[in-house]
C-alpha cells in the first residue's frame, strides 16, 4: 500500500479530489490469490468493480468477465486478449454479438443467462458455422441466470445445438458474504447440480466458474487489515474440486478494493448549532462505500495537515469532532459523522481508503454538474500515470449544440 508521504505528494503534485490507483497493490493482490488458491484455478477479474485496472491487470495473466457493450469496447481499446474475455450479461443484443464474432474473433467463453439468450447465440454462431463455448449461468432466485430445470433440459438437448459447446455451469450470488458456510453451501449445491447432470445424461461438466463474494473489510479498525483468512478456508474446500473441473473465481471487489485511494482537500469549515461541519471539495458523487449507512460508519481513513504531517487520530480525551461533507448542494451529501479529527483547515486533506472497487465508477458523477476526479495509476518502477484528467460534467449534463 502507498505510504502516507507518498499519497501526499502525488495529491499536491495532482491537485484534488484525485483517485490514486497503486498497480503494485494489484499486482500483489493477485499473486496472493493465486498463491492460496494454488494450480488449476484460473482468476477472472469482474472489470464491473474498476474498469480502469485493465491496464495493469492484462499483466497479471487473469480473464476478464465483461457485462456489457461498453465494458467490451473498453476491453477493444486496451488490447485485452480476445480469449481471457469470458462475455457475460443478461441483454446480449446481436449486433454485439454479431461484431464480437465478426471484427473481434470471438471471445474465450459466453455466459447464458435464459433460453432465448442461448438461441441467439446458437443462431448466430451456426449462420457462421463456427461452435462458440459457453457456461450455463444458474440463478440463485432472481433475475439472472436460468432456473435448474432450464438448464437441466438445455443439457437434455445438447445435440439440437451442434454450434454450442456447453463446457460447464457459472453462478454469482452476491457479494460481502460473512460466513464460509455461505460459499460452502454453494459449492456443494453446484457440485451436485454436476453430479445429476452427468448421472442423467452423461453431460461431463469441465468447468464451474463461480463467484464467491468475499467480503472486504471497509470500517474500523479492520479496514486496514483486509486480510487473507477466508480465502485461505476457502481453498480448503476447493481441493476436492480441482480434480473434477477447470475452476474459475471470478472476484471483482476483493481483487480491485485495497488498491485504490480517494484524497480530497478541506474547503471550508463551519460550526451550525453547536454542530461542527467540514466541506471537502469531493463528496458521495466520488465515494462510496457497500454498506456506509446514514453516515454513522467510520472507513478507512488518514487525516493530513497542508503541510503533509499525517495528523495522529487521538487528539485527546474530548476530541472535536466534524461531520465530514462534499460539495454538493443536498442534505444527503455526508460522507461520515463526527469524525475526531482536530481542528481542520482549508487545504488539509483526507485520505480514504479501500476505494479501488465501485466508487470510481457508482458516484453519481453528474449531480449538480461538477467536476469529475482525475484518475493517476503509480508503481514504483513506473512511475505516474495519467488515467485521466478532471473531467467537467457540465458539458455532458447541457445540450451538444452548446459544446
Amino acid at each position: 500500500m502507498l505510504s502516507i508521504e507518498k499519497i501526499t505528494q502525488l495529491a499536491k503534485e495532482n491537485s484534488t479530489p484525485l483517485y490514486i490507483f497503486d498497480k503494485d497493490e494489484l499486482a500483489d493482490r493477485i499473486s496472493s490469490i493465486k498463491r492460496i488458491v494454488g494450480d488449476g484455478v484460473t482468476i477472472c477479474y469482474a472489470m464491473k468493480a474498476n474498469p480502469f485496472l485493465l491496464d495493469a491487470a492484462k499483466k497479471l495473466n487473469v480473464k476478464f468477465e465483461v457485462c456489457s457493450p461498453g465494458e467490451f469496447s473498453i476491453c477493444e481499446r486496451e488490447n485485452i486478449n480476445m480469449s481471457d474475455i469470458v462475455l457475460s450479461g443478461v441483454n446480449k443484443e446481436k449486433h454485439d454479438i454479431e461484431h464480437v464474432m465478426d471484427d473481434c474473433g470471438g471471445v474465450g467463453m459466453y455466459t447464458v443467462e435464459s433460453v432465448s439468450q442461448f438461441e441467439l447465440l446458437n443462431e448466430c454462431a451456426a449462420k457462421r458455422n463456427i461452435t462458440i463455448p459457453v457456461l450455463l449461468r444458474v440463478t440463485s432466485g432472481n433475475q439472472f441466470g436460468l432456473d435448474e430445470a432450464e438448464v437441466e433440459r438445455l443439457v437434455s438437448h445438447r445435440e439440437n445445438y451442434p454450434n454450442i459447446d456447453i463446457h460447464g455451469i457459472q453462478c454469482y450470488t452476491g457479494t460481502q458474504k460473512k460466513k464460509i458456510d455461505h460459499i460452502t453451501k454453494e459449492l456443494e449445491w453446484l457440485d451436485g447440480i454436476c453430479d445429476m447432470l452427468k448421472e442423467k445424461y452423461g453431460f461431463n461438466a469441465r468447468e464451474l466458474e463461480y463467484g464467491p463474494g468475499l467480503p472486504v473489510s471497509y470500517f474500523g479498525e479492520d479496514a486496514f487489515n483486509n486480510s487473507y483468512d477466508m480465502l485461505k478456508e476457502f481453498a480448503e474446500y476447493l481441493k476436492p474440486l480441482k480434480s473434477k473441473y477447470k475452476i474459475t473465481l471470478e472476484m471483482g471487489r476483493y481483487i480491485a478494493a485495497t488498491c485504490g485511494v480517494y484524497v480530497s482537500s478541506v474547503a471550508d469549515t463551519k460550526t451550525n448549532k453547536g454542530q461542527n461541519y467540514c466541506i471537502i471539495d469531493g463528496g458521495i458523487n466520488h465515494v462510496n462505500y457497500y454498506g456506509q449507512t446514514m453516515a454513522m460508519k467510520v472507513p478507512a481513513y488518514t487525516f493530513v495537515k497542508a503541510d503533509g504531517t499525517a495528523a495522529a487520530k487521538d487528539y485527546g480525551t474530548e476530541p472535536e469532532k466534524w461531520t465530514i461533507c462534499g460539495s454538493l448542494c443536498t442534505v444527503a451529501d455526508v460522507i461520515v459523522k463526527n469524525l475526531p479529527i482536530g481542528k481542520p483547515e482549508s487545504g488539509d486533506m483526507i485520505i480514504f481508503y479501500n476505494i479501488g472497487a465501485y466508487s470510481v465508477t457508482e458516484g453519481i458523477y453528474l449531480f449538480l454538474s461538477r467536476k469529475m476526479p482525475k484518475i493517476i495509476a503509480y508503481s514504483e518502477k513506473e512511475g505516474t500515470s495519467l488515467y485521466r484528467d478532471f473531467k467537467f460534467s457540465d458539458k455532458i449534463n447541457s445540450r451538444e449544440d452548446l459544446i
